[in-house]
């Protein structure tokens, strides 16, 4: 399919491997979030929008577990992001990288449903902390 191979162009062929060691579903992600077929090219961009914060977790060389909470914490956003845009016209409406940005912010992200616990909640709000960190930093080094 074309999404995989657009997928591919977005990660730099270097860190390919890295990232499929990371994140060994990511391809899957998008199917996995779709309540029907229609759910899968935004769940695709979605992917897209969040790979570039996935290498930057990479690069911080945090400790194994720590990448991997992050990770499953950024497959409950993305999740989230799709079944959200059902709640709401509007957002079904919005690009998915202004859905996803709306969605965190400097106190975390947004309550899962169905619930999940307190703890897996604080995990979740701290990665979309980072999230929002990361897509807030200066596009210009600033050391």
């Amino acid at each position: 399919m074309s999404h995989k191979n657009d997928r591919q162009q977005i990660v730099p062929p270097d860190r390919a491997a890295e990232l499929a060691r990371y994140c060994p579903d990511l391809p899957t992600w998008p199917q996995r979030w779709c309540g029907d077929d229609a759910d899968i090219p935004p769940g695709e961009r979605i992917v897209e929008f969040l790979t570039p914060f996935l290498l930057h977790l990479l690069d911080q060389k945090l400790a194994t577990k720590t990448l991997r909470n992050h990770r499953d914490n950024i497959w409950l956003l993305g999740g989230e992001a799709i079944r959200e845009r059902y709640e709401d016209d509007k957002l079904m409406k919005l690009p998915v990288d202004q859905l996803v940005t709306n969605m965190i912010d400097d106190d975390g992200g947004p309550l899962i449903y169905p619930r999940i616990s307190e703890s897996a909640q604080e995990s979740f709000d701290a990665t979309c902390r980072k999230l929002h960190r990361f897509l807030n930093r200066p596009s210009t080094p600033s050391r």
